[in-house]
């Protein structure tokens, strides 16, 4: 194999098959690095860490990892009403992370509310108001009836879904 002296990223590479771990930016190298495997990992099992009824009602935001300053932390979202529920099962949720990566991976979990419905709600009545102010104005000023029918029509369909 020939060394290579003009790349970016190292100073030297040898040149021919490298492995994957070669090939990765050293930026994704730093973040891999920094145990943020450890927050995917928990996005893929996060029903069998937590189980179906809290798996409903939460969801894992962000992993701090474990620094000078404060120990690792878990921020876990949960809908308003199911603070108490996760409160009582806190313990079992740092038991079954540490067990899950076989070592002491998380030692504090916050809790972070919000509310869903609302939201959605909010959200519908704006498309709603959207599709009749903004293309009534719009398609009433079409000279053409058969243009003028067929676009009402199609504005109909939409506000149906």
């Amino acid at each position: 194999m020939e060394y290579k002296f003009n790349s970016r990223q190292r100073n030297k590479t040898i040149q021919g098959l490298r492995s994957f771990k070669n090939t990765l930016p050293t930026k994704i190298k730093k973040i891999i690095i920094k145990k943020g495997h450890i927050f995917s990992e928990t996005l893929d099992n996060w029903r069998y860490i937590v189980g179906n009824d809290l798996f409903k009602v939460c969801y894992p935001k962000s992993f701090k990892n474990l620094n000078r300053l404060g120990p690792s932390c878990l921020n876990i979202m949960v809908k308003r009403g199911h603070e108490v529920d996760l409160e009582y099962s806190r313990k079992l949720i740092l038991d079954k992370m540490n067990a899950f990566f076989g070592y002491v991976v998380i030692e504090k979990i916050k809790l972070i509310t919000f509310e869903e419905e609302q939201v959605e709600f909010k959200e519908k009545i704006n498309k709603k108001d959207v599709t009749k102010r903004k293309y009534t104005e719009k398609i009433t000023s079409i000279k053409n009836d058969k243009v003028k029918k067929s676009l009402l029509e199609l504005s109909r369909l939409f506000k149906k879904k």
